[in-house]
């Protein structure tokens, strides 16, 4: 693979410092509205969910609350799953599809539920990956994070009763990764990137260290009839990662701060939907992601 292309922002070979960031956070504009996608979907689900307001960021609190939906009929002694969407703002799908499973299947099974379904709404917003600090909140969820989107959700999740069975945190990969967000970390970081080979379609991130490899099967199994599964790369690879079985290769959670390790339950995912594919459309990715949930939800209930 060729390496990343040039960045229009600061000196190849030094890291940004403070300037830099500022010109970085300049150059971004508003592209879409997250009262209007995000939040008024959520009020509607106020009979069966409470709607906590659990932070806000701080470029604009007014515009920029964080919001959490709990079951109403919350049990500690029932096992809880977790569900979050738009950790990377720009990833439309995870968002809408955390939306669309609560609207419509949310009320299925016998679980607590708790959803963060827009954890980056700047990001949101402007179509961004990273936040208005150009900090990647999915590399931030540890002690002492330098994402306040982050810390605030896992200060809200520290908060709640119960025992989490399940974390889904709802993502995509798209070719603005090569275009955009790779050459960006480049110039951010001082370190050269390669363009990587983006799968076209869906696949499954595990957790090595816990990979539940039944549930993960369970869910290939459910997004498959609904859109396809993303094959390995011409080197047997996705990503750049092993494939551990149809459609799913696995990441050290906790140690690259996902969000997907913020918890301690033993099945977890990051979804990875395909949106700049051919052969689909926004609907599909939305309707691929509540495939996940549910997938995930059926293997667990069984």
């Amino acid at each position: 693979m060729n390496d990343t292309q040039a960045y229009p922002i600061g000196t190849p070979g030094i890291k940004w410092g403070a300037s830099e960031r500022a010109d970085w956070l300049a150059a971004q504009t508003i592209q879409r509205s997250y009262q209007e996608e995000v939040v008024e979907k959520l009020l509607p689900l106020k009979p069966d969910f409470e709607i906590e307001r659990y932070g806000a960021l701080s470029i604009s609190p007014d515009r920029y609350p964080l919001y959490a939906l709990k079951s109403r009929d919350w049990n500690p002694e029932q096992p809880t799953v977790l569900i979050t969407g738009g950790v990377h703002g720009y990833e439309t799908s995870g968002v809408q599809g955390a939306i669309r499973f609560l609207q419509t299947r949310s009320l299925c099974y016998a679980f607590n539920i708790v959803a963060a379904p827009c954890i980056s709404p700047w990001g949101y917003e402007t179509i961004n990956r990273w936040n208005p600090h150009a900090v990647d909140p999915n590399r931030s969820f540890h002690a002492d994070s330098p994402s306040e989107e982050a810390a605030a959700l896992m200060a809200y999740l520290d908060g709640l009763d119960g025992e989490y069975l399940a974390h889904f945190d709802l993502h995509e990969t798209t070719d603005s990764d090569n275009s955009e967000f790779r050459p960006a970390l480049s110039a951010r970081d001082a370190v050269n990137h390669k363009i990587w080979h983006i799968p076209d379609g869906f696949y499954l991130v595990g957790d090595s260290s816990k990979p539940a490899t039944d549930f993960q099967a369970a869910i290939i199994k459910s997004v498959e009839q609904v859109t396809h599964i993303a094959p390995p790369a011409s080197d047997g690879l996705i990503i750049g990662e092993k494939v551990e079985q149809w459609g799913v290769i696995n990441y050290a959670a906790r140690e690259l701060g996902l969000c997907m390790g913020v918890t301690d339950a033993a099945h977890v995912c990051t979804t990875e939907v395909y949106p700049d594919s051919p052969k689909v459309d926004a609907e599909n990715c939305i309707v691929a992601q509540v495939a996940v949930v549910t997938g995930g939800l059926e293997y667990l209930s069984a």
